[in-house]
């Protein structure tokens, strides 16, 4: 069976088969997220798009640089992964853009 996967509360939360997964508000270390910094802490403010690939789950973020304080659209990040015992969030949100 498809696990379906969306955004969820206005881009609040990400939804994994109907649960609540991934919500905004985590801060996320990410290589070269919305500015200019080389890694940066990101703090996630809101989710735009969710998508399955495979057994990946990935979605696109809007988040504040907390080193330079630069906002905007981060990309496609991995947030976490489908498996047969269900939805595992990802220990460390990885860029996929």
């Amino acid at each position: 069976m498809d696990t379906s996967v969306r955004v969820f509360d206005d881009g609040a939360w990400i939804s994994v088969g109907g649960d609540r997964a991934v919500g905004v508000a985590d801060v996320w270390r990410l290589d070269a997220a919305c500015c200019d910094c080389d890694r940066s802490d990101v703090l996630v403010e809101a989710f735009e798009k969710a998508r399955r690939e495979d057994s990946a789950v990935e979605a696109r973020t809007v988040g504040r640089c907390l080193d330079c304080g630069a906002s905007g659209r981060v990309g496609w990040v991995r947030v976490g992964r489908v498996g047969a015992d269900g939805f595992a969030v990802a220990e460390q949100p990885e860029r996929v853009e």
